[in-house]
């Protein structure tokens, strides 16, 4: 009598199919984008996909810059195109990340225990810090493209930027612990760290093959700075991580980038 045979293994997935079913994940979750994606989507088909998320920071700036150098041709003046920039990638996201800056700012102002901070982030109403947090987070940014001013520049900073900034909040997630059991953040679940190690090293090779060796690690030493900033925050405050948390992380990483690009003065020089 034979022993049955042990049954095949399942056929290894294309390393570019799979790479291209990420992107397509990260696109559905982060920007409005109409993507045809087959099969079930679940939340947490976001956890490997994290690694594709630079790669869709990348189209966001390149978005925005492509909002700016439109602005420049038509004459207008340098504000207004840094302002449309600004505004084009919060309409190719629907606003998300500046949803959750908001959210997570009134949280930590207005309440006065964890379980306050986490009631008002989930309030879908905005109070004055919120406000405020939206109105400086737009104007440290047009205000950074403003200074960085040229096209082709701006160009290269929003992508290195936004690529960043998007790579921060994995690397939040696997620092911190959910705050909460029923949220979005805690459904989609906690990245492998070889995952966000990927994410990071894509993020990177954006940001030093776009920039420079010394703009690229000034702009990723900011971002990681100011996303670690939030995340100690965020762990003192609400004791974990949630989809606003995330939300100012990546908000507050893809500024630092910005301001500490803008700090640099003509990249002629």
């Amino acid at each position: 009598m034979t022993a049955p045979l042990a049954p095949a293994p399942p056929p290894r997935e294309n390393p570019i199919a799979a790479w291209m079913r990420d992107l397509k994940v990260a696109m559905i979750f982060f920007t409005r984008v109409p993507v045809l994606y087959e099969g079930a989507l679940g939340l947490d088909a976001l956890t490997r996909a994290w690694r594709a998320v630079p790669l869709v920071g990348a189209v966001i700036g390149a978005v925005g810059a492509g909002a700016f150098a439109l602005a420049d041709l038509a004459r207008l003046p340098a504000g207004l195109a840094a302002l449309l920039a600004v505004a084009a990638t919060a309409l190719l996201t629907g606003a998300l990340h500046e949803d959750g800056l908001s959210d997570f700012v009134d949280g930590c102002g207005g309440g006065r225990d964890r379980e306050r901070r986490l009631e008002i982030m989930r309030d879908s109403r905005i109070g004055a810090y919120g406000v405020l947090a939206l109105i400086f987070s737009v104007a440290l940014r047009a205000g950074a493209i403003l200074a960085i001013a040229a096209p082709y520049q701006v160009l290269l900073a929003l992508i290195a930027a936004h690529a960043l900034s998007r790579a921060a909040m994995p690397l939040a997630i696997l620092g911190l612990e959910p705050a909460r059991g029923d949220g979005l953040g805690a459904q989609a679940g906690r990245p492998r760290a070889v995952v966000v190690a990927l994410t990071l090293g894509l993020a990177a090779i954006l940001a030093l093959g776009l920039l420079g060796p010394w703009r690229g690690l000034l702009a990723m030493a900011a971002a990681t700075l100011a996303a670690t900033a939030i995340a100690a925050v965020a762990r003192r405050l609400v004791g974990g991580y949630t989809g606003d948390v995330l939300g100012a992380v990546q908000q507050a990483a893809e500024i630092a980038a910005l301001l500490a690009l803008a700090a640099q003065g003509s990249w002629h020089e």
